[in-house]
Formats: C-alpha cells, structure tokens, sequence
C-alpha cells in the first residue's frame, strides 16, 4: 500500500536547498548539557525528545541534514565532570562501566531563545525493538525519557556548512528534482529537509516505515510529495522500497544522460561502511535529477549497484548512505 501526501505551492524561484553561505574557516565541536522538556509520541515507531538549555544558544547549525551526537550519561552530570575543551578524550577516557552510550541523530528541529525561554532542539527517536526485548540504549531510553532527564550533546559552535558540520545534504544548484529515500531511520532527516527546501523547489520522497500510524505531515514551501510505503510486518527492510525507488529514479534519467558504471566497486559492509556522497554533485537528466538515499547498508547497498549499475544515474548524481546494518548490533 502507497500513501501518498501532498503539497504544491507557486514557484517563486527555483531554489534546491544548496547551502549559499560559506562555510565558517574551521569547525569545532562542544559539548552541551542539556535538559528533556517534552516527550511525543508521534506514531508506534518514532518519539520525538524536545532538549532545552541556554547553552544551545551557542550551538551553529550548518544545514538542513544536521546530524549530532546524543550522549546519554550513567551517572549525574556533576558526577561525571563533563569538560569544556576535548570532549572526545575526555569521553573516551572514562571507564566502560560509566562512559555515556554515544549515538549519532539529526537536528529534527533547532528553536532559538526567546524573551521567555531558552532555546530548544528536537531529535525524532526510532524506537527499534521496543516491546520486543531487543532494543537499543538509546531507543530504550528515549521509550521512557521523562522531562528534567539530563543528557549531553556534541554539536558544532559556529555556523558554517558542508561535511565538516555533520551535513552532507548538498544538492547542485542546477537541480530541478530532488529525489529523497530511505527506511525510518532516515525518515527525521528527509522530513528536516523536506521541511526546509523553499518555494520553488520540487522533491519526491520514498519512505518506507513499519507501520502506516508513522507517517508524519510534512509543512514545506517547497512543491513536495511523499509516498509513506508502511511493511505492516509483512515485509522485510527494502522489501516495498527497493521496486519504487528503482522505479521512480527509472522515469527521471533519460537514455541520453545514462552513464553506466561497470567498474562499480563492492562494498564490504561487514568489514566497512557504505557512505558515498559525490563532492561535486550534479544533476541529471531531463528533470535536473539529484537523489539522496539513506537507510539499512544491504537496502542502500542493492538500490546502489541498481541506480548506477543498471538505470545509468552518474555516481555524482546521487548520495548513498548506509545509516544502520541489519543484524549488526546499534553502533556510535
């Protein structure tokens, strides 16, 4: 089953979302203790965290995929002494037994202060294995955060852009389509994006989620369209996703800008990472295609070797990110 929802308005100008101010001349990381203010369901799968403190008036995003560190503590943090200089060594060299669970999220949505309360941040929680008995520690926590639970995060301190900010949403300039997919650990990150692109743009995304109660209205500008492709347990991760991905990149790339990569190389996902975004992206085909691809590295791997391998979509053309592995246990 495919639902579909939908929102177009008037193109002002045409506009992709490509990050127009430059990147700031170094990046540095921090952490910032911070504080849970509000917990929401927001379907079976998913909790969205609302963390609030006056530090994250210093935090600098840099771009519409932000991605953080969530460090949830084991102890106090008064206990724990969390430093202001290398928060990596200092994390590092705590004892097992104490060292804070680290996971990688994306900034769902960052709130500057206001007269009367200090700014917050939003992180979208998958609740894997939940209920099952084979859930993760951060999905665990997140399933019975509480308000004035205290975590840290790792996030950068000055605005800027690009790879170096924990962004790699950069679509060329020239794009006029934007195709977005991924399973529902992606799903945070395509709806930050979706949510941000201005009036003008044009994007289609393929989301696949457990369950149909996942799917979330999405408020863009942006002339936007999502297909929510729900497994209800009766599919296994790409099962629904694989086909419509292939199918709708398929209608995009014309004969004419097909570049077959027959020497595309193997990734190893159980020795390596699948992570392959182009440094100089381009658009492709008749609709100025750009693709960005994330979810379950055997999924992102198959739709990888097909996208390039058979349909011809140029390797600069699209981003692959293999965001978790099946099977494996939930990694930093």
């Amino acid at each position: 089953m495919t639902v579909t929802t939908e929102r177009t308005t008037a193109a002002v100008r045409r506009a992709t979302g490509a990050a127009a101010r430059p990147a700031a001349a170094r990046t540095e990381y921090r952490l910032f203790p911070v504080v849970v203010v509000r917990r929401q369901d927001l379907g079976p799968s998913y909790a969205r965290i609302t963390f609030s403190s006056p530090e994250l008036a210093g935090f600098g995003p840099g771009g519409f995929d932000q991605r953080l560190k969530v460090l949830l503590p084991q102890l106090p943090l008064d206990v724990l002494g969390a430093p202001e200089g290398d928060w990596y060594a200092w994390w590092r060299a705590l004892p097992e037994e104490v060292r804070p669970v680290m996971r990688t999220y994306t900034v769902r949505a960052l709130r500057p202060a206001t007269a009367t309360s200090p700014a917050e941040l939003d992180v979208d929680f998958v609740l894997h294995g939940v209920g099952g008995g084979a859930a993760g520690p951060a999905a665990s926590w997140a399933a019975t955060a509480r308000p004035g639970d205290e975590v840290l995060l790792v996030g950068p301190t000055a605005p800027g852009t690009g790879r170096a900010w924990g962004v790699e949403w950069s679509p060329p300039a020239e794009a006029r389509t934007l195709l977005l997919a991924g399973d529902e650990t992606a799903v945070p990150a395509v709806c930050a994006v979706l949510e941000q692109l201005p009036a003008g743009a044009r994007a289609v995304a393929v989301l696949e989620v457990p369950d149909i109660a996942d799917a979330v209205g999405v408020d863009s500008e942006a002339d936007v369209t999502v297909e929510w492709l729900p497994r209800r347990g009766r599919h296994g991760h790409g099962e629904l996703l694989v086909p419509r991905v292939e199918e709708v990149a398929g209608s995009l790339v014309d004969e004419a800008s097909r570049t077959l990569s027959l020497d595309l190389e193997d990734v190893d996902l159980d020795t390596g990472i699948l992570w392959e975004v182009p440094e100089r992206a381009v658009a492709t085909g008749p609709e100025c295609l750009y693709a960005w691809l994330a979810g379950e590295a055997g999924v992102v791997k198959r739709l990888r070797r097909h996208l390039v391998g058979e349909v011809g979509l140029p390797r600069a053309s699209v981003a692959f990110m293999g965001y978790w592995r099946e099977g494996r246990a939930e990694g930093a």
